[in-house]
């Protein structure tokens, strides 16, 4: 049995607790940003606020101390915004030791540093550390639909450690050491699908859409390569699997947010009818470009989603700017 602290209760936070717990065989706890969460998840059995209609385990744990959470766990799943990842781990540095794994599922790359969040937590912990990511909406998790991802570590013992740990019959995890490559795939994804959204939004049908979905893998594969990552990674499950459902997938917040851009909403209300729900590739998009200027990759589609998002232009103008770039071979 292992001793497992999901950090963060969001929707995907508790949907892969769920699927921890449907496995068993964990001791679990879950450890929510504001005692008001806690206390309603306590009280209520469910998590109303982020994923409402799934009963959360008698025996599950649910705390607002870092101190209580972490020392009596062997595997920390970090799923907090990434927004928020550096301050919860400078808090929990003190509490974190060289046998504690660090699982990071949440898909970012830092403003500023442009640091992917598993280098993050290597830069303030001595913890061991793994990436989770693939084609993975909350809702279908919790629900107990089959589902496929991978866990990345560059220590490939650790990786098979916990791909044991997670797979179940419902959850199915593949072993991986390109924790770059995993990880980028996961992170600038949900850039394409703003943009995917922004297509869907415009009503320009499915042509464009599936030429966007193309091209975009191209460019987050050059910048993955460029930062050291292998280009098979980025065909894989946290690449063009995570990319292709998060394009096109109801569910995908991100994919959600580029639709009523598309529609000509302004991004401050369309982020605030989130209620609280993060749209990550709203943040990752300027980290993007930041990485891809360091290493002089060129992204024209992330380009493009920035000026949408950050500069008010407007989205046909976006496309038609795509539409005439120079010709070039494929």
């Amino acid at each position: 049995m292992s001793r497992i602290t999901v950090l963060g209760a969001g929707a995907w936070g508790t949907a892969l607790m769920l699927s921890l717990a449907r496995r068993g065989g964990h001791e679990l706890t879950l450890w929510a940003h504001t005692e008001q969460d806690a206390t309603e998840m306590r009280a209520l059995k469910e998590n109303r606020r982020f994923l409402p209609g799934f009963a959360l385990p008698e025996d599950l744990k649910i705390t607002t101390s870092l101190a209580e959470a972490i020392p009596s766990s062997q595997i920390v799943l970090c799923v907090v915004p990434s927004e928020h990842l550096r301050t919860t781990f400078v808090d929990a540095t003190s509490l974190l030791t060289p046998d504690h794994a660090v699982i990071s599922a949440t898909k970012g790359v830092e403003q500023g540093t442009y640091l992917r969040m598993s280098q993050v937590i290597e830069e303030l912990t001595q913890a061991k550390v793994a990436v989770l990511s693939g084609p993975s909406f909350a809702q279908e998790v919790a629900q107990g639909m089959p589902t496929v991802v991978t866990i990345a570590s560059k220590d490939r013992t650790l990786a098979q450690q916990l791909q044991s740990d997670f797979s179940s019959s419902t959850f199915r995890t593949y072993a991986n050491d390109d924790v770059v490559g995993v990880e980028l795939g996961g992170a600038l994804k949900n850039v394409i699908a703003l943009a995917a959204g922004v297509v869907a939004g415009l009503g320009l049908g499915h042509n464009v859409a599936a030429a966007l979905m193309t091209r975009g893998i191209a460019e987050i594969t050059r910048l993955a390569v460029a930062c050291g990552g292998r280009p098979e990674t980025l065909a894989g499950l946290s690449g063009l699997g995570d990319l292709v459902l998060t394009c096109t997938g109801s569910l995908s917040r991100n994919r959600t947010v580029g639709i009523e851009l598309g529609k000509g909403r302004k991004l401050p209300e369309i982020i605030a009818s989130l209620n609280g729900k993060v749209a990550e590739g709203v943040l990752s998009t300027s980290a993007a470009l930041g990485l891809a200027r360091k290493h002089d990759v060129e992204m024209p589609i992330t380009q493009q989603v920035e000026a949408i998002l950050h500069e008010g232009k407007a989205p046909m103008e976006a496309i038609r700017e795509l539409m005439t770039r120079s010709l070039r071979a494929e």
